[in-house]
């Protein structure tokens, strides 16, 4: 199934990595505008893929592993590429931990209610969040390339404090979930009767 659309829409998103991050060394404005168009394009896959899975009908294991996967290889990226070309700095690093660390702690979670066969849905907050953290990302991008009437550094920088704000908020309800499973599995394990003991509760 790697050969269907919406995996073949996935892909191209983790190709798309490698040229934004090689993009940061190019100089000029140009080189900004092409790094957000081709982040642009990364951006829409992300709708795509889900988009045509559903309409096709296409579900697939290593879709629901590639997707997540994706997306936090792209934002994990570009929030280091902007840090370390200073295009996200000072006090605005925080927002930008917060959201990688979060991105983390979730994916630990899915990894093991994965074993539980628990599934965890994307709520719409966190679907706000992954919006805002999209667009904030784009302006950050542009940084002072943008026309004077666009101060994207300042939105950006607003955005990614909005952006982990909501990061936090979404984080602790899924870790709440998460947490509500790993206890019930582990007082479902307690009650369960050993195997080598006997009827009368007396190890054999």
């Amino acid at each position: 199934m790697i050969t269907s659309l919406p995996n073949l829409l996935t892909l191209s998103r983790i190709g798309a990595i490698p040229a934004i991050v090689a993009l940061f060394w190019v100089d000029g404005d140009a080189a900004r505008w092409v790094m957000l168009g081709v982040y642009t394009l990364a951006c829409v896959t992300d709708f795509l893929d889900g988009y045509f899975a559903r309409t096709m009908k296409i579900h697939s294991n290593l879709g629901q592993f590639l997707d997540p996967v994706a997306d936090k290889l792209l934002v994990g990226a570009l929030i280091f590429m902007l840090v370390a070309f200073d295009r996200l700095s000072g006090l605005s690093i925080l927002p930008g931990l917060i959201i990688l660390c979060r991105e983390i702690l979730v994916s630990g979670l899915r990894e093991f209610l994965a074993e539980l066969r628990v599934s965890m849905p994307v709520s719409k907050l966190a679907k706000w969040k992954t919006t805002i953290q999209m667009l904030t990302l784009g302006f950050l991008i542009m940084g002072d390339a943008s026309p004077d009437a666009i101060p994207s550094l300042l939105i950006g920088d607003i955005g990614i404090w909005m952006a982990a704000a909501l990061t936090l908020i979404t984080g602790y309800d899924y870790l709440r979930v998460g947490l509500t499973h790993i206890i019930d599995d582990e007082e479902t394990r307690d009650d369960t009767p050993s195997p080598r003991a006997s009827k009368t509760g007396e190890p054999v």
